[in-house]
């Protein structure tokens, strides 16, 4: 897998560390055991397994590797006790300007190697390597802990699972326009705005096909530009729909009485379409894995076109995961 290349092992890796949710949900989907460690355990959610029945994960003793920086002695010492680390180590060295090359070949000479790929978001200057689509990615990693069967078992209910999708989207021109924005409840009026990319965070948004209303703005992504938008940049935009990222670890009802309650008392924000008609949602997570996607895709179905058939089988998925299939 690019960056890194072949990794040979002696073994099928018993224990690991995961660079993100995405990781540490494949991890789970392929039956293994979660990642000792991610890199912020609170962007992990694993309240999504709750909608699957035999599936659930405790990451209470779980680490996380970023607690203000990244300390390449924490990685030393972890090396110890995990078999492998599923982390991009560009993504490392483009987050931080305390580690060097020499850090990444002094971990990997522990025997416990790097492997991984940053494909969450294709907006990063230092990824000039290809990215893998979410099933690219999964099955990189279904061969190194040899559940290619497990793999297997999962591309097909996806692609069920896609041509459910398929049979619900409208007609183009019924499509909404949606903003995607990263919100905290202090900054309320002030939003990292979110295009829609081909980075696996946004599978779900592609998939539904909404436009975008940033599109043809000179709205840019945060990614690229660290930029933000405000209450009068919505409102000349105008979208039928937002979406706040940050926001997965409320409940809809939490989402609604502190991010929601705020736009409705805005004297701006009121005007929107979106908050007037209801159209203001949780916009799920920088992170999912192939159990995450179908989540979150069902949840974005509901939200956006009312959806209320299922889009997958919560038993299928519970089978592949538990060995049943």
């Amino acid at each position: 897998m690019p960056p890194v290349g072949e990794v040979e092992f002696d073994s099928v890796p018993k224990t690991w560390a995961a660079n993100n949710g995405s990781w540490a949900d494949m991890g789970i989907a392929l039956g293994q055991k979660p990642p000792e460690a991610v890199y912020l355990a609170s962007r992990y959610h694993t309240q999504y397994y709750d909608d699957i029945p035999g599936v659930s994960v405790d990451k209470s003793g779980m680490t996380s590797l970023w607690e203000g920086e990244l300390n390449p002695e924490e990685f030393l010492e972890l090396s110890e006790s995990v078999d492998l680390f599923v982390n991009d180590p560009n993504f490392i060295l483009g987050r931080t300007d305390s580690w060097t090359q020499e850090d990444i070949d002094r971990i990997g000479a522990t025997g416990t190697p790097f492997f991984g790929n940053s494909i969450f978001s294709t907006g990063y200057g230092w990824h000039d390597y290809e990215y893998l689509t979410l099933y690219e990615a999964f099955e990189k990693l279904a061969q190194v802990f040899q559940e290619t069967d497990r793999y297997e078992a999962f591309e097909r209910l996806h692609a069920d699972f896609q041509s459910n999708v398929a049979d619900i989207v409208p007609p183009e021109g019924q499509r909404p326009s949606v903003a995607i924005m990263w919100a905290t409840e202090d900054s309320m009026g002030s939003f990292s705005p979110y295009l829609i990319g081909e980075g696996t965070s946004f599978k779900q948004w592609r998939e539904l096909e909404v436009r975008d209303a940033f599109a043809n703005t000179d709205v840019r992504d945060f990614h690229n530009s660290r930029g933000a938008v405000d209450y009068e940049t919505l409102l000349e935009i105008d979208p039928d729909v937002i979406l706040f990222r940050g926001q997965e670890a409320k409940t809809a009802e939490e989402f609604r009485s502190t991010i929601v309650s705020q736009l409705k008392t805005d004297n701006v924000a009121s005007e929107l379409t979106a908050v007037q008609n209801g159209d203001v949602f949780r916009g799920g997570p920088l992170y999912q894995g192939p159990i995450t996607n179908l989540v979150v895709t069902e949840r974005a179905a509901r939200q956006i076109y009312d959806v209320e058939v299922p889009l997958y089988d919560r038993k299928a998925v519970s089978d592949i995961v538990n060995g049943n299939y």
